[in-house]
């Protein structure tokens, strides 16, 4: 299959369907994993980025990435790992985010925050605002940092005050 019987779209809408291997309600798509698609001549290029450098998943991501496309008839499938820019929250889509919640998992609360420039006047130890998280499963922002570290290391582990629920949230990166 060559790049004038399938349109960069129509690869899109398949890689769409591509559920993440850690939260599977959620798409490699809609995760902001998969940064572009193109063609080189007959050969379907996929650019990839994983969440975090190290991520075990990216291996299994891969794989389904390109058997999705072998799925499809795309014979030539290369991906290409890109760790620069690294991988952000804010490459998140609103649908999946909404998945997240679903599923029990907080979403990311705020977009990352570009530090670089307010080197001056931030002191040390300086403690960060204090980060409003509404639970996935009432809805209430009554909630508390429990761990740092929740199921994975993109999450950290928060408990409602108010249903008394733990649950799991996205940190922002």
């Amino acid at each position: 299959m060559t790049q004038q019987a399938v349109e960069s779209a129509q690869v899109w809408d398949w890689l769409g369907q591509v559920a993440d291997p850690e939260i599977p309600v959620i798409s490699v798509v809609d995760l902001g994993i998969v940064r572009a698609v193109d063609w080189d001549g007959d050969e379907c290029v996929v650019t990839i980025t994983p969440t975090y450098s190290g991520c075990p998943a990216m291996q299994v991501i891969a794989e389904a990435v390109t058997e999705a496309l072998h799925s499809h008839g795309v014979p030539k499938v290369r991906l290409v790992n890109q760790l620069s820019p690294a991988w952000t929250t804010d490459w998140m889509s609103e649908a999946g985010k909404a998945a997240l919640k679903g599923y029990g998992i907080a979403p990311p609360a705020q977009q990352v925050i570009d530090i670089s420039g307010l080197h001056t006047g931030v002191k040390r130890g300086a403690a960060p605002p204090k980060l409003i998280v509404a639970c996935p499963n009432c809805g209430s922002t009554h909630s508390e940092l429990t761990s740092q570290f929740g199921s994975t290391p993109c999450k950290a582990l928060y408990k409602c005050l108010d249903c008394r629920e733990p649950f799991d949230y996205f940190k922002c990166h």
